[in-house]
């Protein structure tokens, strides 16, 4: 949405509603498009995909003669047999069949924060951002296709591993650049404008001028100083005004990104029905998961398409002061077109590696305190999130020997709980008058009941009951916990997007939510590879449900740390240093 001049000759921008609605398709069209693969796929079918080709190709401890899988006459005589560990060798090492897709899962998200980082400086290009989204999202969804000419019989098997890597890459980089359109929106939303340019008129300030150019004229001034030199009246209308803006500005953000999930969520759903088609009738096989990675697969780079129409081509990423989105090339200011001139990915490439290493310098750090204070907790967060949800899966399939269909309604429950987690929180949160923050303790302190939960099934009361139910011992718990997560998975996904807009630089939203999803990738990778050495070491992966426990509780008074208000602020004045 340009900046269009009031007919009166005000210097005030007025609303263009449908090309702001045309952006806004575009950035709900790829979330619908590639949520599918996060449902169906990552969530869901590739950890299974994988465990499974790995127990096509092992061999049952402690002889390692027999198949994991019945393609020999060796009969299964009774449950000790069905409850022994697969292991396959893949090189010169003996794997868990469980840990080889966590270790798979791991080396994926590590070499999607390296792949993150290296192209933060070119997201944040303002001519190249949706290039770059493409890019990765035809990366991704091809490789996920392939999984369709790849049976775990072929002697070459093992490629499956990056396949996966690659399409688990592809999504993750693609995510960040569409991310980076998240603040854009929200700034550009009908309502947010009135709001800026009713505080721009008590202020006095130039609405073309982005607002940290003011911050940086103005950095040798008392920084306590008011905008407003109308005296106290003044000075109450211009604060009143700012706290409208900035709590229209928190409300239309947490919105989008809410509704981008529930609307992710609902075609998760609907491919997950879809695929329950082929898996029934194969009977869970491996043929049967790798169809349906493949279908996630084709779903993603269909509905990219309207993406690929109606996201803007060159977005200048304005500061809180500005009200624009660029439509078009011709949008761009001088300024870019002549960046644009001396333009070299190599030399961006390099650029990222060394803004990476000033952004973490102390001085940054402590100029953007709240920031980085957020992106801690996130760190354990989201590990504890995401290994939940791959953890769940293994350990219904591997422990309580939960069929693949059985799974997938698993699979479907969780996403459609999430909807209606994504939805309703939004509306607790205006009935309870709760903050951003405040929603996000809570729903993290209700995640944190689900791997306790999981813990208590190591009390003899729960083994051994004739009730045969609790502590996670059933595969009936298993679908009453996948709505209970999913209802705050779904909610937690879009309002820890969200908060973190609040807390990122004008002008660099990409570089910024790459350092977002680094520090994701980071603890994901970990979290899996942690989770997998449990599995090896322990033969049982429920043991693994302390160390989830133990990741999301160690957040929650690092979270509860975080100044709200101070931190908008701070993101607001910053000026990064030149490279």
């Amino acid at each position: 949405m340009t900046i269009d001049l009031d007919t009166d000759g005000s210097d005030f921008p007025k609303f263009d509603k449908q090309k702001y609605n045309r952006h806004l398709r575009g950035w709900f069209s790829y979330a619908f498009a590639s949520e599918v693969f996060v449902i169906v796929s990552l969530t869901l079918f590739l950890p299974i995909c994988l465990e499974q080709f790995a127990r096509d190709n092992g061999y049952l401890l402690p002889d390692k003669i027999y198949p994991c899988t019945p393609v020999t006459t060796q009969p299964v005589s009774n449950q000790a047999d069905v409850d022994a560990r697969c292991v396959v060798k893949v090189g010169w090492l003996w794997i868990d069949s469980a840990s080889f897709s966590l270790y798979v899962y791991s080396l994926s998200v590590a070499l999607q924060a390296l792949t993150v980082i290296s192209m933060g400086g070119i997201a944040d290009h303002p001519l190249h951002r949706k290039k770059l989204l493409l890019t990765f999202a035809a990366l991704g969804s091809f490789s996920a296709i392939l999984f369709l000419l790849l049976p775990s019989s072929s002697p070459v098997w093992p490629l499956v591993a990056p396949l996966a890597i690659f399409a688990n890459v592809g999504f993750g980089a693609s995510i960040v650049a569409l991310n980076a359109y998240i603040p854009t929106l929200a700034q550009g939303a009908q309502e947010v404008v009135a709001a800026r340019a009713d505080l721009l008129r008590l202020t006095h300030t130039d609405p073309t001028r982005p607002s940290y150019e003011s911050a940086e004229d103005e950095s040798t001034g008392d920084a306590h100083e008011p905008l407003l030199s109308g005296g106290e009246d003044g000075d109450k209308a211009s604060a009143e005004a700012k706290a409208k803006h900035d709590k229209l500005l928190s409300a239309t953000t947490s919105r989008i990104s809410s509704q981008g999930i529930a609307l992710g969520y609902a075609a998760g759903i609907v491919m997950l029905l879809l695929a329950l088609i082929p898996v029934r009738v194969l009977k869970g096989s491996t043929d049967s998961l790798r169809l349906a990675v493949g279908l996630s697969g084709l779903w993603w780079a269909l509905f990219s398409l309207p993406a690929a129409v109606w996201l803007p081509g060159a977005s200048s990423t304005p500061a809180p002061g500005a009200i624009a989105l660029a439509e078009s090339e011709a949008d761009v200011t001088t300024a870019h077109v002549r960046e644009e001139d001396d333009w070299s990915m190599s030399r961006e490439i390099v650029r990222a590696w060394k803004r990476l290493g000033q952004m973490l310098r102390w001085r940054e750090i402590a100029r953007l305190r709240n920031t980085f204070i957020y992106l801690a907790a996130w760190f354990l967060l989201s590990d504890g999130f995401t290994t939940i949800t791959s953890t769940a899966l293994l350990f219904a399939k591997t422990t309580l020997h939960m069929p693949a269909s059985s799974l997938i309604l698993i699979g479907a429950l969780t996403p459609s709980a999430g909807i209606a987690g994504s939805l309703a929180w939004p509306w607790v949160q205006r009935r309870m008058g709760w903050s951003n923050l405040k929603v996000l303790v809570v729903l993290v302190g209700m995640a944190s009941a689900i791997p306790a939960y999981g813990c208590l099934g190591f009390l003899d009361v729960f083994r051994k009951s004739s009730v045969k139910f609790g502590g996670l011992t059933t595969p009936g718990e298993m679908y009453v916990l996948a709505v209970y997560f999913g209802s705050v998975y779904g909610a937690f996904q879009g309002y820890a997007r969200a908060f973190y807009a609040e807390f990122i630089p004008p002008g660099e939203e990409a570089r910024w939510y790459g350092l977002f999803s680094i520090t994701d990738k980071s603890s994901s990778f970990v979290g899996p590879l942690v989770v997998g050495l449990i599995a090896d070491a322990t033969g049982n992966i429920r043991y693994s449900f302390f160390f989830l426990v133990f990741m999301i509780w160690a957040a929650i008074p690092i979270l509860m740390a975080v100044d709200v208000e101070r931190g908008r602020e701070d993101a607001q004045q910053y000026t990064a240093y030149a490279t």
